[in-house]
C-alpha cells in the first residue's frame, strides 16, 4: 500500500520553523539554521507541514511500502 512522505527543496527552504512547529511526530529538524530537513522514519505524511509552510517548499511524495 503506498504511503506520503513529506520532503523539503532545500534550495529554496528559509528555515522559518514553521513546519517544526505543527509536526505531530517532531519528524523535522533544522540542523545549523540552514533548511528543514524530515526525517522519513517518523513522517507520517499528514501534510501539516506542506500546508504550513510559507514559502511552498514541502511536498507530498507517495513511496511504495
Amino acid at each position: 500500500m503506498p504511503k506520503r512522505k513529506a520532503t523539503v527543496s532545500i534550495r529554496e527552504c528559509v528555515a522559518c520553523g514553521c513546519c517544526m512547529k505543527v509536526c505531530p511526530k517532531n519528524a523535522i529538524t533544522i540542523p545549523k539554521g540552514i533548511f528543514a530537513e524530515i526525517n522519513p522514519e517518523l513522517c507520517v505524511g499528514c501534510g501539516k507541514c506542506a500546508k504550513e509552510c510559507p514559502a511552498s517548499v514541502i511536498t507530498l511524495e507517495v513511496t511504495e511500502q
